[in-house]
Order: structure tokens, then sequence, then C-alpha cells
């Protein structure tokens, strides 16, 4: 047999072969290829752009209703939520919610936070509590025992320490009561009217020594010349009544005074008196002046640094701490028995929301052709070659049979 009778029984087969398995191979590139649309002439040529591509939105619609209808049914919808809603998930989820809500507290990394708080103390310092008790103050028995315990506790005890009373004896020596201050004080008391009328006082009730002095030297020239001197002589005066207060230590006595100062000191029934005016006092300050007062101190308050502060307390503190675990099976539990109720109504109330079809939708949509051709290979790569490697293997088969063919025909 020559070369030519052999290449005529051999290529049947070889070139089926090679066309059945690139053709296949050219049949699948132009599920996806062109991506874009040719044109010649200004005339798109047919099969551009290729199947995938140029039917894109109808491929997204089919996907989306393929996985709606046989994969996400609202029964699997809700078989799955109803997995993931377990208690312990749920309560792992909240304990993670609240443990994350006290990390960012901790950072205070968010001041909305302080501002929420902020508000809120100050609406009801200023708004809420000033109204309830100008309401509850009109009670006659409202915060009867709360006064009477601040009144027995603190101030029926309460009494100037050595240091505090020194220092209130100077503050009244120097800025209350300086010679400057006594002085005008004589001054204003030594009027005509009030020399007379001591003068002849003195001369009406003394008796013996003390009567002979009132009526052969009397009171009212010596009164009239000490006013005299006060008024003419105002910084010897002045530096008279400063000796004078050193010399008789005015201001030992005034501290020791101070130091004996005692609620206790003064009689049971007068004690009493003093804690029911007190108690009445605080009752009708809240009825009359109490909103203005809440209200100029909201006005005047630092609420965001005081809810900051606030928030740091409790963020430190060990009892929140320990009860967020508590706190997120409580609420667990809660959950738990409305989803057990209501999830079935939920999930079909959900669906629509979540528009999972739209959202299949848009992203095949949106997604470039050649994005969408490498992840569908990527998941049929295998199966795409075999379908090319067929195409070859058919083609091979039939080109051994036009081989046969004409090998009978020509014997």
């Amino acid at each position: 047999m020559d070369l030519s009778h052999l290449l005529l029984y051999i290529s049947p087969p070889v070139l089926g072969a090679v066309i059945g398995y690139y053709t296949n191979d050219i049949a699948i590139k132009m599920l996806f290829r062109p991506y874009r649309p040719i044109y010649i002439f200004k005339r798109q040529l047919p099969f551009t752009p290729g199947l995938i591509p140029s039917n894109q939105d109808r491929l997204g619609q089919n996907i989306a209703n393929a996985i709606m209808k046989s994969l996400l049914t609202p029964e699997e919808l809700e078989n799955l939520a109803r997995k993931l809603l377990e208690t312990e998930r749920l309560q792992k989820g909240i304990l993670w919610l609240l443990q994350l809500v006290t990390e960012q507290l901790k950072n205070n990394t968010n001041p909305r936070t302080s501002q929420i708080i902020a508000g809120i103390l100050k609406n009801l310092l200023g708004e809420s509590l000033p109204r309830l008790l100008k309401v509850l103050s009109r009670q006659e028995k409202f915060l009867e025992p709360q006064i009477n315990q601040i009144f027995d506790k603190v101030l029926l005890e309460f009494r100037l320490t050595e240091e505090q009373a020194t220092r209130l004896a100077d503050w009244l020596l120097e800025v209350v009561l300086p010679p400057e201050v006594l002085r005008q004080i004589i001054v204003d008391f030594l009027t005509d009217r009030t020399i007379q009328t001591i003068d002849e006082s003195f001369r009406e009730k003394t008796s013996g020594t003390y009567w002979v002095v009132a009526n052969l030297f009397g009171l009212k020239n010596t009164l009239t010349r000490l006013r005299t001197f006060c008024l003419d002589e105002k910084e010897v005066s002045n530096q008279r009544l400063a000796e004078l207060i050193k010399d008789l230590k005015i201001r030992d006595r005034i501290k020791e005074l101070l130091e004996k100062l005692s609620l206790q000191n003064l009689p049971v029934g007068t004690v009493r008196q003093l804690r029911k005016t007190t108690r009445d006092s605080v009752r009708q300050y809240l009825q009359n002046s109490g909103s203005d007062f809440f209200k100029d101190l909201t006005e005047s308050a630092d609420w965001e640094k005081i809810a900051t502060v606030l928030i740091n307390r409790l963020i430190s503190s060990p009892v929140v701490n320990t009860s967020l675990e508590l706190v997120s099976h409580d609420f667990a539990l809660i959950l738990e028995k409305y989803l057990e109720k209501d999830l079935e109504i939920i999930v079909k109330q959900t669906i629509p929301i979540l528009s999972i079809d739209q959202v299949i939708i848009e992203r095949v949509k949106a997604t470039p052709a050649a994005e969408l051709e490498a992840a569908i290979e990527g998941i049929v790569k295998n199966e795409l070659q075999a379908i090319v490697s067929l195409g070859g293997i058919l083609g091979f088969i039939v080109g051994l049979f036009q081989t046969g063919f004409i090998f009978f025909t020509q014997n």
C-alpha cells in the first residue's frame, strides 16, 4: 500500500477528531465570547456578543427563579432561620453585641452615646423630675423620713472644727466686721436720740455709786465725744478699734463660740420645731421654686461630661460585667418565645424586603462577561473540557466510519 492510500485511510479519523475537538471548543468559547458586539461597516456581526453576554438579563432572571423556587423556598429559609436562631446561638450573639457595646463605651470613640445619655439626663432632671416633685410635695408626709434623717444625722451633729472656726472668725473680723465697719456702726448707732435715751435710762435705773456717777457726770457728754472722735479721726479711731479687738482677744472668743455652736445645745422642743420648720421649708421650696432651681441646674451643668463619667463608672462596675451573660440569656429566651410564634410570618415578610431574587439578577447583570466566564469555568471546568474531548472522540469515530466506507467501496 502506497503513501497516498495510507493518507486516504488515516486522514478522515484524524481530521474528524481535530474538527470535533475544536468545533466544540469554539462553540463553548462562543457562549461567552466576544464580550462585546463587533461591527463591520456599521453592521453588527452575527453571534456577537456571545450567547451569555447577549442574554445576561434573562440569564440572571432564570438563575434567580431557579434558586428561589428550588433552593431558597420559604420553608427552607424558615428551617435555616430556626437553626440559626437557637437559644444558645441567640445568647452568644446577644452577649457578643453587649460586650461589643461595652468595649465601644470603654474606648469612648463614639461621642454620640454621651450626647444621647446627656440629653436623657437633662430632660429627666430639667423637666420630668421638677414636675413630679411639685406634685409629690403637696403631700403632707412627702420626704419626711428622709429630711428628718438628714436633720438628725447631719445638721444636728454638725460642729465646726478648730480650723474651720478659726477661718470663720478671721473672715468675720476681716471681711464682715473690720474696724472701719465697726466705726461706722458706732457712728450710726450714736444718734442724738439714742444718746439721750441711754443717758436718761442710766440716770433712772442705776443706784448707789453708779447713780452718783450717772447724775454728776452722765453719759451724754461722753457718748457725744466718742461719736465726734469717730467722725473726725477716722484713721485713729480705726486703729484704736483694731488694738481693742486684739487686746480683748475678740478673735479667740469668737472662735470658741463657733466651736461650741451646735443644735444639740438647744432645748428638745426647739429642736423638734426646727426640724418641722426645715421639713416645711423644703416642701414649700419645692412647690414654689423647685422647677426654677432644677432648670438653672440643668442649664449650668455640663451633662456630656457627667454622662461620660457615668458611663465610665458603669462600664468599670463589676456588677455590669457579671450581669451581661444573665441579660443575654433572658433576651435570648424572650426572642425564642417570640420567634416560635411568629417566625413563619417574619420569614414571609422578610423575603420581599430582602429581594434576594432581585439581588441575584442585579449581581448577574453587573458582573462583566469575563468574570462570569471565569466563574462558570471554575464551577464546570472539567465538564466543559469533557465536552471538548467528547467532540474530538466523536469526530474520530465518524472519521473511522468514513475510512471504513472508503475501504469497502474501493474493494
